[in-house]
């Protein structure tokens, strides 16, 4: 059984932990201020990991008001090898959800709220997350995301989501927007 290696016994610092998914644990880094506000899930995309310097920087930005963040992988080492599992959103999606019930479960920030950060294909994972918890994701960040990838979750996702494409990125910029259009 993972553990949490005591990543949520007080809210203080950063914390290398294990979220729960299945029957096997990803590692993640878990940062719970004192006086958290709120929690923020990144679900990385493309083959990233909780180490992508973007996310960590984000991630940073957001507990310095005081938001607490779970970066972790998506996918076991083993996963990761085969890269048809980056693009397979139905496993992410799966992951971003137990994610969702393991923050849940934990006592430091189970009652906090919640919202889900996803870049490329994590942003499909993080909306197909959201449609499933509607009670408890309250929103999504996409981040250079395909959200398009999300399939018939754009029809049932609830909560406010705001999708992120750098302007010359032409062809990702079209799909978020039909991707909107779904919303």
């Amino acid at each position: 059984m993972p553990s949490n290696n005591g990543a949520v016994a007080g809210r203080a610092g950063a914390n290398q932990t294990e979220v729960a998914v299945g029957t096997t644990g990803l590692p993640g880094l878990l940062h719970i201020p004192a006086t958290a506000r709120g929690m923020v899930a990144f679900a990385h995309g493309s083959g990233s990991s909780r180490f992508s310097p973007r996310n960590a920087y984000a991630a940073e930005r957001m507990r310095q008001y005081r938001f607490g963040t779970l970066l972790f992988d998506l996918l076991t080492e083993r996963e990761a090898q085969d890269r048809r599992n980056v693009f397979d959103i139905a496993l992410l999606g799966v992951r971003v959800i137990e994610a969702v019930d393991w923050i849940s479960a934990q006592a430091a920030c189970a009652t906090l709220p919640l919202g889900l950060f996803g870049a490329s294909t994590g942003a499909a994972a993080a909306i197909v997350a959201a449609a499933a918890r509607p009670g408890r994701v309250g929103a999504v960040v996409s981040r250079g995301g395909r959200p398009d990838m999300a399939g018939e979750a754009l029809e049932r996702i609830r909560a406010p989501t705001l999708l992120i494409v750098g302007g010359d990125d032409v062809e990702v910029l079209a799909l978020n927007r039909r991707a909107a259009r779904r919303m």
